[in-house]
């Protein structure tokens, strides 16, 4: 061990034994929990000059606390959950933990509703080879006797609502509303999901819970009240498997070695209940497609294509020669011929967001003929559905206050992760949480002891600094 390791720990039981003696508020029994792998900076076996630095910050603000009251650290932190890409772009998956003690799940990530539910032990032969939750080994498990119904544009999904303790990235929130489902269309899941968190807002939620991420970033536990995505592009990889990287889920804050330039936000329509925006301008080859007014589009990670009115379809596939409205179970879709690269583009009221031409052909059926990934929609509020196709080519930026959605160019390290044959898919690790919240709370920060948690994170820098 060296002079500056031995340095490290001196400091830690010297701020040790002047704070023991401090009174300290109540604070929640350390919670051990599950996240998922963060992308840190490589551990070191001995300590620079950044590093001493941390440790004389910890010991200051530690001290200010003790004796004035005031500049202690805070609860707030930063999160990250690797994404898998599932079936060549149809959906994006993260992982988190749910119970006491806390068992992982893969779950979708959906914008477009707001219910976090998970396939339940009692369910029957649909969920076969589906990973299942069990209530019964969880002593954290409360049945509120509320049943739960939803019907996506896939399928449906029906059961009971509970609350759990439910830990994702880092973070901890006790008491979190959730569904636990019994039944569920034939193949809405493949493995190894098991359910779908949903990323909308509270109004939206059919269990009548506040969402995960609200209660997070309503909490006051997130650096920035905001959560970003960044998807993998794999659907024009011939070489894809049905599991690939899928990108990142970035909670508190925004990871600026994903994007370029500046993030242009775009105020939400209406009351924040799906992530909706205005959409001012489309172009298809060139060609500006009218759109009408006061068009509301909503951003919907958990939709792989791009809806439309019908009228507006048609003007888009007018603009490629050789297109036609699809029939039999792609009827609302249209095809067009593989060979045509189609260039199509995306405005807000701001920049001009372009879509790559492989995100425009969602698959292929013949020789030569492709399913375009514009498909109608039959409502009007919103009349638009922007999903993963439109996503894969911007960072995307989930604003909570004020109420926002923003976009971004993507770097040159996010696009170099498209395509990457033969990396590796995440998978979760087990940790603990750093940040914990009661679900269905007001919006308060917690209390805390600011010297202890100012020791407790010395002593977390110094572990990660000599493994």
């Amino acid at each position: 061990m060296t002079w500056n390791v031995f340095f490290a720990y001196f400091v830690l039981l010297s701020l040790i034994s002047h704070t023991r003696g401090a009174p300290a508020a109540d604070v929640s029994p350390p919670v051990t929990g599950r996240t998922i792998p963060l992308r840190r900076r490589g551990p070191s076996s001995d300590l620079d000059v950044y590093q001493r630095g941390q440790i004389a910050k910890f010991q200051r603000d530690a001290a200010l606390a003790r004796y004035y009251g005031g500049e202690g650290p805070t609860r707030r932190s930063t999160g990250d959950n690797l994404l898998v890409d599932q079936s060549y772009d149809s959906g994006y998956y993260g992982s988190l933990a749910i119970g006491t003690p806390p068992v992982s799940f893969e779950v979708l990530l959906d914008t477009g509703s707001s219910d976090l539910w998970v396939a339940g032990s009692s369910c029957g032969n649909v969920c076969n080879g589906l990973p299942l939750y069990s209530p019964s080994a969880s002593s954290s498990f409360k049945n509120t006797s509320q049943s739960f119904d939803i019907t996506y544009g896939q399928g449906e999904a029906s059961g009971y609502v509970a609350t759990e303790t439910i830990e994702m990235a880092g973070f901890s929130v006790f008491n979190q509303g959730f569904a636990v489902v019994n039944d569920m269309s034939s193949g809405f899941l493949s493995a190894p999901t098991s359910g779908l968190l949903g990323l909308a807002w509270e109004p939206l939620a059919l269990t009548q819970q506040m969402p995960f991420w609200q209660t997070l970033a309503g909490s006051g536990a997130w650096d920035s009240p905001l959560f970003a995505v960044q998807f993998t592009r794999y659907t024009n990889d011939t070489q894809a498997k049905t599991l690939e990287p899928g990108g990142v889920l970035n909670f508190g804050y925004t990871n600026s070695s994903l994007y370029t330039g500046s993030i242009e936000y775009s105020a939400m329509t209406s009351q924040p209940s799906f992530w909706q925006v205005s959409l001012t301008s489309v172009t298809v080859q060139g060609v500006s497609i009218p759109l009408g007014t006061a068009v509301a589009a909503a951003v919907d990670t958990g939709t792989s294509n791009i809806g439309a009115p019908s009228d507006i379809v048609k003007a888009i596939y007018d603009q490629i020669p050789n297109s036609k409205a699809a029939s039999g179970s792609w009827a609302g879709y249209y095809q067009f011929p593989c060979s045509t690269s189609v260039n199509v583009t995306f405005s807000f009221g701001g920049s001009t967001w372009a879509m790559a031409p492989a995100d425009f052909s969602y698959t292929q059926i013949g020789n030569s003929q492709c399913i375009g990934t514009f498909f109608e929609t039959t409502q009007t509020n919103p009349s638009w559905i922007l999903g993963d196709s439109f996503l894969k080519n911007v960072y995307t930026v989930f604003r909570y206050s004020p109420p926002a959605v923003g976009f971004a160019a993507l770097s040159e390290v996010a696009i170099a992760e498209n395509g990457v044959n033969g990396a590796p898919v995440p998978s979760a690790t087990v940790g603990s949480a750093t940040a914990s919240v009661t679900g269905n709370a007001a919006p308060t920060t917690l209390p805390f002891a600011p010297a202890w948690i100012g020791i407790g994170l010395l002593f977390n820098f110094l572990h990660a600094s000599l493994v």
